[in-house]
């Protein structure tokens, strides 16, 4: 096979993101353009939306919905006014695309969209303590007036838009796809799974109009492009379903054509995969950075190399069983991996949504960011709740300031967007100096945001210097807020050392977004309590400006889950399978029911991101839940002496 007849199609599958691309197919189509082989790329996932949220795609829904029990309030108002969503749809995507700012005064003075169950709370005014929070706020005044203040017609809009586009996500689910998500869609029937056989299920059924339309653009896809090679690239659990179901359409109609499938969910949670039925679907799965393993597989289906030589690839062997190879060769240095580009993807297309409320969290669905890694890996690679034994972690590699200027601007160049997302695991702070010095002696303006570790290496001048050179905000994982949880952690920072970075980047102008964990092995309920209050005070002193509280999960390929004695608990037995393994269950002995201390803790945080109760005994949030809270033992006011000590 010549050079010049292989073809590489590289597809996101439903559901990654709808206000970005989700940058993989990016990577890999420049970096294989820079070696001289032919590839395109596009986005089923939009296109997937963008179909069924058309007038022709709620014709076809409201047909699938009479076919329900009507009795259910979500298809019962869709069906009942079907008429006015059936005019609406394309004006309000349109408006959620950019293209018709106008329409704003219409969807914000409530009388354009039919409004369904999502809207309920609109009209209980501004956050209560039934709700999440508290407020003075009547519904009589402005019921999104707490939010949006008076000049937010834009953004109160498209929260609107995004409350209108979720209630017709509920009819899907009512209707056509129990599973279906904007981002998790059929999570549950990929995450963890040691057995294969509720997605084989799945897939087996007929097709519903979901699939039928997913099949109909992945043939038109096909046919425009006629690849040799297809790549699915699959981040998420929650693109699985929807990357097999391309595949299968696929294998009936173009049997031909071989399929690589790759990505974040393969790369943790199926490197010990032995089953042979998702080979009926695709022909290839290789882990971790894909740039070699995606040279030799081309090399060996242009029949240059063999199947013994191919470089972490699962296959299935010719006695129908899954064969690993990895034939010893380096990796293709980051710095040579090339620029990412987005020539094909529908950049106009994307949605700007307004889902969460708080402006830290609105960055990951608000807005079309060019995403870009400034380094590979992890530079610290020691936490113990992270992935650190695997590729994506433990391999750091960085490039130089130089060369991720010279790949932002030739971004900027041809997307016409200067908002960037690094996307790192943790942005190394060197590479992060070099790289604000050289986007400001080049007068290159860009806005950019990513996560970093809150270390003392991010002085205040540091903090500044990030901010001169379009650093909008930060995130970053706080996780347990306690010093001997951090250090049981290993995440080389203690509390006061970070509510001194933090502040330093608050006074700079940056956000700040504090990822906060609970439920890690040992903690005690004293110990979540003490952590909720600094939290408070890292809020009280202007330190943080939002939060999210998750679970802790231990997975197999972290230190917890590679030596549980180490940090006092005994894990559970996986379940024998051969299939997907990654989050494993544990015994803590402290015996804390931290699903319900979570309950307080999001509370709580909602709470203080509006600036609530942010005076008050953080014993309140658990009163409800526990019957005896013991007294924080942190004093009330540590971050403000430890911040006058920084002065």
């Amino acid at each position: 096979m010549t050079a010049a007849s292989f073809k590489v199609l590289s597809l996101i599958p439903p559901m990654t993101q709808l206000n970005t691309p989700y940058p993989s197919t990016a990577y890999l189509t420049g970096f294989l353009r820079a070696r001289g082989v032919a590839a395109v790329q596009d986005d089923l996932a939009l296109r997937l939306v963008l179909r069924l949220f058309s007038r022709v795609g709620l014709g076809r829904l409201r047909q699938a919905a009479a076919k329900r029990n009507q009795d259910q309030a979500r298809l019962g108002h869709f069906i009942q006014h079907f008429d006015r969503y059936a005019a609406t749809v394309e004006p309000t995507v349109a408006f959620l695309q950019g293209r018709d700012p106008t329409l704003a005064h219409r969807i914000s003075a409530r009388g354009y969209l039919p409004e369904g169950p999502r809207f309920a709370h609109l009209d209980l005014g501004a956050p209560t303590d039934a709700d999440h929070g508290v407020g003075d706020e009547g519904p009589a005044a402005d019921p999104l007036g707490w939010a949006f203040g008076a000049m937010g017609l834009q953004d109160r809009a498209r929260h609107l838009a995004t409350l209108y586009l979720n209630d017709l996500a509920d009819v899907i689910r009512d209707a056509v796809d129990p599973h279906f998500q904007f981002v998790r869609y059929g999570e549950q029937l990929a995450t963890s799974q040691a057995h294969f056989d509720p997605l084989a299920q799945a897939l087996a059924t007929p097709p519903h109009l979901l699939d039928q339309e997913l099949a109909e653009l992945t043939l038109t896809t096909v046919a425009a492009h006629a690849p040799t090679l297809v790549l699915l690239s699959v981040p998420f659990p929650g693109a699985v379903y929807g990357a097999l179901r391309i595949a299968q359409t696929i294998k009936t109609h173009h049997p031909s054509v071989k399929i690589a499938l790759g990505g974040g969910f393969v790369n943790t949670e199926l490197r010990d995969l032995r089953e042979p039925r998702l080979f009926d679907f695709v022909d290839f799965v290789t882990l971790d950075s894909g740039e070699r393993p995606l040279l030799a597989l081309i090399e060996h289906l242009r029949g240059r190399r063999s199947a013994q030589r191919l470089v972490r690839t699962f296959h299935r062997d010719g006695s129908g069983a899954v064969a690993y190879t990895n034939f010893a060769e380096p990796d293709i240095p980051f710095s040579e991996v090339g620029t990412p580009t987005w020539d094909g993807l529908p950049l106009n297309d994307y949605l700007s949504l307004l889902d969460m409320l708080n402006p830290v969290n609105r960055l990951w669905s608000e807005g079309r960011w060019n995403k870009l890694t400034v380094a590979h890996g992890c530079y610290w690679k020691k936490c113990s709740f992270c992935d650190v034994s695997l590729d994506y972690i433990s391999r750091y590699e960085a490039a130089s300031a130089e060369l991720l200027v010279d790949r932002i601007e030739a971004i900027v160049a041809e997307t016409g967007q200067s908002g960037f997302h690094f996307v790192d695991e943790a942005a190394p702070p060197k590479v992060l100096k070099a790289l604000a010095q050289e986007l400001i002696r080049r007068g290159v303006t860009i806005s950019w945001w990513g996560n970093i570790r809150f270390e003392k290496t991010f002085t205040p001048e540091l903090c500044q210097l990030l901010a001169d050179s379009g650093c909008v905000a930060v995130t970053g994982g706080l996780e347990v807020a306690s010093d001997r949880l951090l250090k049981l952690m290993k995440k080389g920072v203690t509390v006061e050392q970070v509510a001194r970075v933090t502040r330093a980047f608050a006074d700079a102008g940056v956000m700040v977004h504090a990822y906060l964990m609970y439920g890690f092995p040992t903690q005690t309920v004293q110990d979540t309590v003490d952590a909720l209050e600094y939290v408070r005070q890292l809020f009280l002193n202007g330190c943080i400006h939002s939060g999210f509280f998750h679970r802790f999960a231990c997975t197999v390929h972290s230190p917890v889950g590679l030596a549980p004695a180490d940090y006092g608990v005994t894990l559970l037995p996986l379940p024998e399978g051969r299939f997907a393994k990654n989050d494993v269950g544990f015994i803590d002995p402290t015996g804390v029911d931290h699903d319900t201390l979570g309950l307080a803790l999001k509370k709580a945080i909602y709470n203080f991101m509006h600036g609530h109760l942010l005076e008050d005994d953080v014993r309140v949030w658990f009163a409800e839940h526990l019957e005896r809270v013991p007294k924080p033992s942190v004093g009330r006011q540590r971050i403000a002496k430890a911040l006058a000590r920084s002065t």
